[in-house]
């Protein structure tokens, strides 16, 4: 029998090197790993966890991707944020802790890390609902990110609204639909924020069950159209959680991707 995907989401990880905060409420937080070897300082990679924005999923099940990271040699933090089902989560206080979060990171990573976290943006990888708010901190502010790898990203709101993506995460995140509450779809929804600036790759397995491929691939389209530095990296045979798996067999391509963003910068 094949092993379950979602494995990884309850799969042990080493304990991060250090916790720092970047606000006063207890979820305004995140775990800082620290780059394996000696080498130069490199920008900070901030992972940015899924979970359809909800509070029942936390940073915790990033650990094994985040000490993958480290022991490649990528200074990391896990960004933790307010989440739908709790106090300050929903609209608007997780997108403004991703932007917070995001923008406070690399001088509190460099701070808890001499050496090893240099000062350039920080390369974003968002995974799921991560990947949509990893998305939209480039697309309203572009000059605190580096580069991002959105892997199976929730890139288009509306289409997440009328595909009813987890019995209605959109609605709980946003507080009604696209034609109750248009303006926080156009604040928030990286398909209607485009064109983007920061290079970015989104990357999407082709049996994904909870994030259809298709969105991923209209999304691309239409931020290339729009003069986005942006391409699309499809996986054939892999699922969701397969591209947060050090162990699964999409995880070198992930690996890929982000050397050759590091590599831009």
């Amino acid at each position: 029998m094949p092993a379950d995907p979602r494995d990884v989401l309850t799969r042990p990880a080493p304990e991060p090197d250090r916790t720092v905060a970047y606000g006063d409420h207890p979820d305004q937080v995140a775990d800082l790993r620290r780059p394996a070897g000696t080498g130069p300082a490199r920008p900070l990679v901030v992972v940015v966890h899924g979970g359809f924005w909800r509070a029942e999923y936390d940073r915790g099940h990033t650990g094994p991707l985040a000490a993958a990271l480290a022991a490649e040699g990528y200074p990391v933090a896990q960004l933790e944020y307010r989440r739908t089902g709790q106090p300050g989560g929903g609209w608007p206080g997780t997108l403004t802790d991703a932007l917070t979060g995001i923008a406070a990171l690399p001088e509190l990573a460099a701070e808890a890390l001499p050496g090893r976290v240099s000062d350039a943006a920080p390369i974003l990888i968002g995974h799921s609902a991560g990947g949509h708010l990893a998305l939209y901190v480039a697309a309203t502010a572009p000059s605190t990110v580096g580069a991002v790898l959105a892997l199976a990203p929730v890139a288009d709101l509306v289409e997440a609204y009328r595909w009813d993506l987890d019995s209605g995460a959109v609605t709980a995140l946003l507080g009604g639909g696209p034609a109750e509450v248009p303006d926080r779809y156009a604040a928030s929804d990286p398909r209607l924020l485009v064109p983007t600036r920061t290079r970015t790759v989104v990357m999407h397995g082709s049996v994904d069950l909870q994030v259809p491929v298709a969105m991923s691939r209209d999304f691309v389209v239409a931020a290339h159209a729009a003069g986005s530095d942006i391409s699309l990296v499809e996986l054939p045979g892999c699922e969701h959680f397969g591209l947060i798996d050090p162990e699964s067999a999409a995880w070198p391509r992930v690996l890929d991707a982000l050397r050759s963003l590091h590599d831009d910068q």
